[in-house]
């Protein structure tokens, strides 16, 4: 298991409000917070109990890594907590993240189908395993080449939901994200005082007004 590090939160102020309506809330989620609380009286404070201060009946539908920043979406009541839960198992919402990671990458799109599994040795990282893993795919497309032709904008897409997907999907084809002390090289691990990963965009239908929802956040380090 790899030496915990000190959970120091980023300043509680206002809820950035993307969308709310009396169903369904969504946010902008800053880096370093973690979605639920953790384990320990100092990992409480989180995503989910910051927006409970202003919605008592918020309930958890997905996560975003402590690192990574941008939409992150609540219910507001329990039936719509599990209306959402199956709109995500059936891969009805649709989401994409920027990032910058490291290098220049060889084929400008492509597609990385890597089954995930958790690494005991090494929690909380997952390792790529061909036996027991589980399926994970991850769409991913170069923006633009930046830093001086040293690194890369990328959009990805998750297409399966895993922990740390993207961050080990990037790191097995040689680039990984900026900033990520997880997967990431010396020389990238240092080039961002924080993981350069952000939820930028989300679109679903509605489970209640069925009206298509869109929401945009651009990434602050874009």
């Amino acid at each position: 298991m790899l030496t915990p590090h000190i959970y120091t939160p980023p300043p509680h102020n206002t809820l950035e409000v993307l969308f709310r309506d009396k169903h369904i809330i969504i946010l902008n989620k800053p880096a370093g917070l973690l979605s639920v609380p953790g384990r320990g009286d100092d990992k409480q404070d989180c995503m989910l109990s910051r927006c409970q201060l202003e919605h008592p009946n918020a309930c958890i539908v997905h996560r975003l890594d402590m690192p990574t920043s941008g939409i992150i979406m609540f219910a507001l009541t329990k039936e719509i907590q599990r209306e959402l839960s199956i709109l995500f198992e059936k891969r009805l919402i649709q989401k994409h993240y920027i990032a910058k990671v490291h290098g220049v990458l060889r084929e400008k799109k492509g597609t990385v189908n890597q089954p995930l599994i958790t690494n005991w040795q090494q929690r909380p990282k997952q390792k790529i395993d061909y036996k027991t893993g589980k399926p994970s795919t991850t769409n991913y497309k170069c923006l633009k080449i930046i830093d001086d032709n040293k690194n890369s904008l990328v959009k990805l897409e998750p297409v399966t939901g895993r922990s740390h997907q993207l961050r080990v999907h990037m790191s097995s084809l040689g680039h990984p994200i900026l900033g990520d002390q997880l997967y990431g090289t010396p020389l990238s691990r240092t080039a961002s005082h924080r993981l350069l990963l952000h939820a930028q965009k989300i679109s679903f239908t509605h489970p209640v007004t069925h009206s298509l929802i869109r929401i945009n956040c651009e990434a602050d380090f874009v």
